[in-house]
């Protein structure tokens, strides 16, 4: 008993001698704990799980081999990869400037509404707050051919010929990327509200004083302020096209990805692979390079708009 409370004299010394700031460090550690343990458990070592997995051959049913780069080299002469690597960036050139156009457009405007402004963006957030399983499948009523389809029903009406949509191996990537666009514009949106209302009104004022047009003022004040919010948003984006999963996997639940894979990307590979395949070193691989794939390009985002 004596040596205990000896150590608790001397642990108690310790803490009394010493300073504030020292306190103040300890607290914030004991703190930080958690959160870091939990970003250890949770997110590096699945990380780390998935790339040692990439070297190996593991099956359901048969333990995990050691066979070093196999994956990577089949993956790499696979012809059916190199499809669905184009179709994922095919998304990601296609849908983040479109994206990224449409919202700032339309909160450039609605940053100048004041009658039901509250309202009005409540109503563009909605797509962002629907599930994706069933905004899929709403578009894919409207792509449905006549009498069901409703933008065939509308191209009817003005005499145009209906159109194959998910049918059509040139038409079905872009009907599936509309309603993933759709989808993110309302968090766009209002995070570009947030940069607008962020600028200082003083500044257009000084340049309205000076003469300068509203195209001038959007082009020398309003973009320009408007980085940090704008290189967010674009690897945000880019993020999100490239990992690209919900609408491609359920506006076609017959066949996802089709037809032909024209719209089956790396994250569908993936989950096909794992899932239906049961390959889950081959998947692991196939993951590892759609890591690499989103590190390299928002490093690579970042340091244009960083330079800019």
């Amino acid at each position: 008993m004596s040596s205990i409370a000896h150590q608790e004299v001397a642990t108690g010394g310790l803490w009394s001698r010493m300073s504030l700031g020292q306190k103040q460090r300890i607290w914030a550690w004991g703190f930080l704990a958690v959160p870091l343990l939990f970003y250890v458990v949770i997110r590096f070592w699945p990380t780390f799980q998935a790339f040692y997995l990439s070297v190996t051959d593991w099956t359901i049913t048969r333990p995990a081999s050691f066979v070093g780069l196999e994956n990577y080299k089949r993956l790499f002469a696979d012809a059916l990869f190199w499809q669905v690597f184009r179709n994922t960036f095919l998304y990601l050139i296609l849908g983040t400037p479109i994206s990224l156009l449409i919202s700032f457009t339309v909160a450039y405007y609605l940053d100048r509404v004041r009658f039901m402004h509250s309202f009005i963006r409540a109503l563009y957030f909605l797509p962002f707050l629907t599930t994706a399983a069933a905004m899929a499948w709403v578009w894919r009523w409207f792509y449905q051919p006549v009498p069901i389809g409703v933008i065939n029903d509308i191209l009817a009406s003005f005499g145009i010929p209906q159109q194959p949509f998910l049918r059509s191996t040139t038409q079905a990537l872009p009907a599936v990327l509309a309603p993933a666009v759709w989808a993110g514009l309302g968090f766009q949106i209002i995070i570009f509200l947030a940069g607008l209302r962020a600028i200082p009104v003083t500044y257009y004022e000084a340049a309205r004083i000076d003469g300068l047009s509203e195209s001038a003022i959007l082009r020398r004040i309003t973009i320009p302020l408007l980085k940090p919010t704008l290189v967010f948003l674009v690897v945000f984006s880019s993020i999100g096209f490239l990992r690209i999963f919900d609408q491609v996997y359920n506006i076609n639940t017959n066949d996802p990805g089709g037809p032909l894979n024209s719209t089956k990307p790396l994250v569908l590979m993936i989950y096909q692979t794992a899932f239906s395949s049961y390959e889950m070193g081959y998947a692991a691989a196939q993951t590892v390079v759609l890591f690499v794939i989103l590190l390299v390009i928002s490093l690579v985002q970042l340091r244009i708009m960083r330079d800019r």
